[in-house]
């Protein structure tokens, strides 16, 4: 990193109120600044946080969120101020401005993120002064419900959208429709459980909101390209979800 990058991540940590981080691809944090670490209510050195995950960190319903985002910073994009919910350590979520950038190696490989996020002023909450507030809304409420039936129709009306401007708000920020970050959070939600529980595949897909086995099937294969049965006998014996 060098003297000037160690200086400057010094320098970060009399940053009052923003928290930054560095993560490596696998979402485990490299290093935290003294904001991020009063957030959570943690000890103020690094090493409370360094080598941890958002799961460790966050509600899972806000961790799964903070690793979508980091999947598409690892493809090379950026979020750029993205208004969503924050967790803090007395369970009260905050909405907060949020910006991810690609942490690139000097062959320009993407060796993990780096963000930064701030409570978000009441003048930035105003829907008409922060175009994301309507996606964070629809976010939430997906979060929230996911095993309900959830149509384009009552996201856009949760988001204060119509359907059409929902959709291209969707595609904007996550590169997903609506009904594409649905599954993607079903099938992300599900893996905990197959990982974890003793429930039987038709049960855990019914939890998470799937017609039934064969629709959790063709759904999972979608996106982790392996059936739920696969996933949950090669990675249930180390007890620990294998990155999506």
């Amino acid at each position: 990193m060098g003297q000037a990058g160690s200086t400057l991540l010094a320098l970060l940590n009399f940053v009052e109120g923003v928290q930054c981080w560095v993560k490596d691809r696998a979402g485990v944090y490299c290093w935290v600044n003294r904001a991020f670490l009063l957030n959570y209510s943690l000890d103020v050195s690094p090493d409370a946080v360094v080598g941890k995950t958002d799961y460790d960190l966050s509600p899972k319903h806000l961790a799964e969120q903070f690793r979508l985002d980091d999947s598409q910073v690892l493809e090379g994009n950026q979020i750029l101020n993205r208004l969503e919910l924050v967790g803090r350590f007395d369970h009260v979520s905050h909405w907060c401005l949020t910006t991810k950038l690609p942490v690139r190696q000097g062959d320009g490989s993407i060796a993990g993120t780096a963000g930064i996020t701030r409570v978000a002023s009441a003048d930035e909450l105003n829907a008409d002064a922060h175009p994301d507030l309507g996606l964070s809304r629809a976010l939430t409420f997906v979060r929230e419900h996911h095993a309900a039936p959830i149509s384009n129709q009552s996201l856009a009306a949760v988001s204060g959208r119509s359907v059409r401007a929902l959709e291209r708000l969707f595609v904007r920020e996550l590169r997903l429709t609506p009904q594409q970050y649905l599954r993607r959070i079903r099938v992300r939600l599900s893996c905990q459980d197959l990982i974890f529980s003793h429930w039987s595949l038709s049960e855990v897909a019914l939890r998470h909101g799937f017609c039934d086995q064969s629709h959790f099937t063709r759904e999972f294969r979608l996106e982790t390209q392996m059936t739920p049965k696969t996933y949950r006998v090669r990675y249930r014996c180390t007890g620990e979800a294998a990155p999506l």
